[in-house]
């Protein structure tokens, strides 16, 4: 079983930048693939980001493309999640997941998730 835990999140002006970080218990950390996801008010969760096990392959929802950057340090068991060039549409609670199916890049099959990090963007 792997428990995750969010931090980072916070109140950012529009055009700002945010890091979060998603720490993860247990041993097996590396043999799971880890993804953000989002939800905003009234709307249902999104598929945000996610990395491979290895950290060698990501993939992003194309609304921030360009702007978010996920990566990994298996060493120490977190995942984060650069946010640049933040929009007011950006607000929402943000959450890590892990995965071991083969479906992860398609943000489907996460097994595990942490209760969320909340990210307010002003504008």
């Amino acid at each position: 079983q792997v428990q995750l835990v969010e931090s980072g999140g916070g109140l950012v002006q529009a055009g700002g930048s945010l890091r979060l970080s998603c720490a993860a218990s247990g041993r097996t950390f590396s043999s799971y693939a880890m993804g953000w996801f989002r939800q905003a008010p009234g709307k249902e969760r999104e598929f945000v980001a996610a990395i491979s096990w290895s950290g060698g392959s990501t993939y992003y929802a194309d609304s921030v493309k360009g702007r978010f950057t996920i990566s990994r340090d298996n060493a120490k068991n977190t995942v984060y999640l650069q946010m640049n060039s933040l929009k007011p549409e950006d607000t929402a609670v943000y959450y890590c997941a892990a995965a071991r199916g083969s479906s992860w890049w398609r943000g489907t099959g996460y097994d595990y998730w942490g209760q969320g990090t909340q990210v307010t963007v002003s504008s």
